[in-house]
């Protein structure tokens, strides 16, 4: 069954074109920077959002008009629900997709029947990839949803809820291995508290962490080499989840000893609930080398909750790509549209309206990013900014040729502090606009 039977293939048509389904910058063969738009991007669709969301909001259910929300749940239904996806897909052009194992295939009533449904299912998506070329970017499992996660998964109070969990991600790592991913995510919803009264915190974290050096033994026993990913989010579902931000993140892989074995999946949405900017997010990663893949949404400024709008703003694409340029691109990452079209938008070419603007906008940022590092300017204010650190005292300390004895001697000498400069921040908002205007 086709989903779309009235559009074609999405192509690139330039800055001018007034055409609803094609593209007016991302151009996938076009270079900057030495590289192709498609191999920056690396753009991926997400099985969740785009397949199996409905509409839904906490005041009503979901609206949406699909071909593919039509079937009643069963495994014949989940495989052609995977015909469908990559029509979409297809026609799309993107050359990646993610998903969770439930967005898949329907769960069973023993684990045994629920493997059973997702290799049925995985048999019919390993097909398609096949015919498409569109590979998979990253798999996970959905340890969130289900009653027997109510608690968390590995951080559950309940040990059984940590073996089931366990069996369930040893069962997606094998699809993954199966179907070619590039990596895999860990999302830890429920993975944090709701009240501190009741919680081991240090047992939780001793936990999380045993269950991921499980996952990374386990991916070497069966010869899958994809990148490990975690994905920081501070709440919802939980009052606060333990991977809140980058910095717990990575300051809980480095104290763990996991450090060699993740890096991290950033989503703007995410960044924004924890009171940071998405490019703050990638600067920190980006610094502390765990920059690995993003996941490209938005929030809305005046709701306070995870909206998962589709990206559009040109000055958060243009951030998002001069981090990633600065620190060298993707690898096994990429630009995963993990963003769901608005309650109102029920008809099925708003998945293409707002995946081509999303697709659209990164290309620009890219392009804005390219010709900001070209040209040079504000590395060079920002270089001009630290000057006092490239010669004499400044060049010193950072040679560790001082220590407070020897810094209080030369400070005695001199007096007092040379005086500050302007921090100029105005002028670096405005050369900024010179590029995205």
């Amino acid at each position: 069954m086709a989903a779309f039977p009235e559009i074609s293939k999405i192509e690139y048509e330039g800055p001018d074109s007034k055409n609803p389904f094609a593209f007016r910058h991302y151009n996938p063969t076009e270079m900057v920077e030495g590289k192709s738009m498609a191999d920056h991007f690396r753009f991926s669709v997400v099985y969740w959002h785009t397949f199996r969301g409905g509409g839904a909001d906490p005041f009503g259910p979901g609206c949406a008009r699909r071909p593919w929300m039509l079937a009643d749940g069963t495994v014949n239904d989940a495989i052609e629900r995977v015909g469908m996806a990559f029509e979409f897909m297809e026609k799309l052009g993107n050359p990646y997709y993610a998903f969770h194992d439930r967005d898949v295939a329907p769960e069973g009533d023993s684990l045994a029947e629920t493997n059973k449904n997702l290799d049925a299912v995985v048999a019919a998506l390993k097909e398609q990839q096949e015919r498409t070329g569109i590979k998979l970017l990253w798999g996970t499992a959905n340890l969130f949803s289900n009653p027997r996660y109510v608690h968390g998964a590995s951080t559950s109070p309940n040990s059984d809820a940590f073996a089931f969990a366990a069996a369930q991600v040893k069962k997606a790592l094998e699809v993954t291995l199966e179907l070619g991913g590039e990596g895999y995510t860990f999302w830890g919803g429920r993975e944090g508290y709701q009240n501190l009264y009741n919680t081991d915190m240090k047992r939780e974290f001793d936990h999380l962490a045993k269950f991921l050096h499980m996952a990374v033994d386990y991916a070497k026993e069966i010869g899958f080499t994809g990148q490990f990913y975690i994905e920081p989010k501070p709440k919802e579902p939980t009052k606060h989840q333990y991977d809140s931000d980058a910095a717990a993140c990575i300051n809980f892989l480095r104290a763990y000893d996991l450090d060699q074995h993740l890096k991290l999946n950033l989503e703007t949405n995410h960044a924004t609930l924890a009171g940071h900017s998405m490019h703050h997010e990638m600067e920190y990663a980006g610094s502390q080398g765990f920059l690995g893949s993003i996941d490209a949404n938005t929030g809305d400024e005046l709701l306070g909750w995870d909206t998962d709008q589709f990206p559009t703003s040109y000055y958060l694409t243009a951030q998002c790509m001069l981090s990633l340029l600065k620190y060298g691109g993707f690898t096994t990452g990429g630009v995963n549209f993990d963003a769901k079209v608005r309650r109102e938008s029920m008809e099925p070419d708003d998945l293409f309206h707002a995946h081509i603007g999303g697709m659209d906008a990164f290309a620009q940022g890219l392009k804005i990013a390219a010709a900001i590092r070209a040209d040079g300017e504000l590395d060079q204010m920002v270089k001009d900014r630290y000057r006092s650190w490239d010669s004499g005292v400044g060049a010193e300390i950072e040679g560790g040729k001082h220590d407070f004895k020897s810094l209080e001697a030369y400070m005695l000498e001199k007096g007092d502090v040379t005086p500050c400069e302007s921090g100029r921040q105005e002028l670096f908002e405005n050369i900024v606009n010179r590029y995205v205007g």
